[in-house]
């Protein structure tokens, strides 16, 4: 049996304020391994219901409203990692291989991507709030690590 290396990290966020802890984590794990990054963000589909209201409401807007909405989101990524680089490292990097967004189900979803791209490890915070104890993990962690293959870092946030 050989040690594990890790050349492709999957690092799954929800685009929290508090996740830039969770970054740190596989920024240094990708350094030490000299690994590439890709990020991941899962949005949840807006829905039936919601597709409805926004028909009803305003037609023209319907039909491209989750497209525009994933390139919003992917934008707001491209730069949260443009200052982290400046912020936190100094300069730009490449470790970042690649930004994507994608909809559906969240834990479903960073499953299903670290499959097709082979990744060697998943980090991932989850929220701990205290009334209800740190050592509970978020509903998408303990889906994850109950579906995957793969090894998952989790990281702690407090909200």
């Amino acid at each position: 049996m050989s040690i594990p290396t890790f050349k492709t990290i999957l690092y799954a966020t929800d685009q929290g304020k508090h996740m830039r802890p969770v970054f740190r984590h596989a920024i240094s794990l990708a350094q030490h391994y000299q690994a590439k990054i890709i990020m991941l963000h899962v949005a949840e589909p807006i829905g039936n219901t919601g597709m409805a209201v926004l028909e009803l409401y305003v037609p023209e807007m319907s039909e491209d409203f989750e497209h525009e909405e994933l390139k919003s989101i992917l934008g707001r990524m491209e730069q949260r990692l443009e200052k982290f680089y400046i912020e936190e490292l100094g300069k730009d990097s490449d470790l970042v291989s690649d930004v994507t967004v994608v909809t559906g189900r969240p834990a479903d979803e960073i499953n299903k991507y670290a499959a097709a791209h082979d990744v060697d490890l998943i980090v991932m915070g989850t929220h701990t709030n205290d009334s209800f104890g740190a050592s509970l993990l978020g509903s998408t962690a303990r889906k994850l690590i109950n579906m995957t293959d793969r090894p998952v870092l989790i990281v702690p946030v407090k909200s």
